[in-house]
């Protein structure tokens, strides 16, 4: 009753967002209004079978983007999805050395070992819940850098979507997508061999342990099916538009008064560096453009420190490059996963 009761209330909000033409409104909407009723203590609550279905949908119809047109783009780019993923990197460690400044010394002296791990882990530019864990091995405290994810996501989400539909305004865009319409039309029955195709796709991820299954699965079987030219059909739009919302919704109920409550110095901290990263990422994605030929505004979204799913939903909706941006963020999270333990050890040795 709690999840339907929410996600009546994000649906509504959905709708009130449409109608004010808030940028992404099936996922800002619900975001907002179920973050407003969490602080207020009512009984929101969120699924994960929910989101993980979001997050399927999301993938595969991001997937469908990666004609061989695009993936021949994306290869001659290598080196810029380089300079991203050095870019993420170093970022996050700034950030986690400001972090460590502005908190340690509040901290007893007996924490000084978990502060920096609480630092790092937290400002990570990557996957939320792959960052928490292994910051739960480093003996970082787990509730601070999963707060400070949970603050970042929802900055980078509430910011970057109303500044690109405020650049696309100003630079007079349409379209940047490659894809001609005729391959965005969704059929009946190629809509169900789509989905029994990603969903081995996800199977196979999760069988593997990979992180992020649900997205990451349906997003290479469908690039694959993509790349080969099998088109059975695109993702309707009303399912993209629920995918958003319980992706929303998924992101609203971390923010509960207890939540708030719990270090507000912290909270204010990941914010304020939130903006921060938004900042100087632009700056870099400025400076990439130039370098690369692609639109500002594409590679803002590449290089923005937000989670992959929301970034890639911007992109979609506001038709803002959604192949170069998936391409540019799954890179970054999967070397951010594989690089940030390796690089934590090597700084902790060089600091001890």
């Amino acid at each position: 009753m709690r999840i339907a009761l929410t996600l009546l209330l994000a649906w509504a909000a959905a709708l009130l967002c449409t109608w004010l033409h808030v940028p992404i409104p099936w996922m800002i909407g619900p975001l907002l209004a179920t973050a407003f009723a969490s602080m207020a203590a009512l009984p929101t609550a969120s699924s994960a079978t929910f989101r993980n279905a979001g997050q399927w949908a999301i993938g595969a119809a991001l997937g469908l983007y990666f004609t061989r047109e695009v993936a021949e783009l994306m290869l001659g780019l290598w080196w810029a999805v380089a300079l991203g993923v050095v870019w993420a990197l170093v970022l996050g460690m700034a950030f986690g050395v400001c972090l460590h400044r502005i908190h340690a010394h509040r901290m007893p002296a007996d924490t000084l070992g978990s502060m920096r791990a609480t630092s790092y882990f937290a400002s990570a530019i990557g996957g939320a819940s792959e960052m928490t864990l292994l910051s739960e091995r480093a003996g970082a405290r787990v509730d601070l850098v999963a707060a400070a994810h949970s603050v970042r996501m929802a900055v980078v989400v509430l910011v970057i979507p109303f500044a690109m539909q405020w650049a696309k305004q100003y630079w007079n865009l349409t379209s940047l997508e490659m894809n001609p319409a005729a391959l965005r039309v969704a059929e009946w029955p190629g809509l169900l061999w789509l989905a029994l195709a990603t969903g081995v796709g996800a199977w196979l991820m999760r069988l593997a342990g990979r992180p992020n299954p649900w997205f990451l699965g349906p997003l290479l079987a469908a690039m694959l099916l993509t790349m080969l030219g099998l088109h059975f059909s695109s993702v309707p739009g009303w399912l993209s538009n629920a995918a958003q919302l319980v992706i929303g919704v998924s992101l609203g109920v971390r923010f509960s008064r207890e939540f708030l409550h719990a270090a507000p110095r912290w909270l204010l901290s990941s914010a304020i560096g939130a903006l921060a990263m938004i900042f100087l990422s632009g700056l870099f994605a400025l400076a990439l453009a130039k370098m690369t030929g692609l639109h500002p505004v594409t590679l803002i979204l590449a290089t923005a420190p937000g989670g992959i799913t929301e970034m890639a939903i911007t992109a979609k909706v506001l038709q803002l490059g959604a192949p170069v941006v998936t391409a540019f963020q799954v890179c970054r999270l999967v070397a951010v996963l594989v690089l940030a333990e390796p690089i934590y050890r090597r700084w902790l040795m060089k600091i001890s």
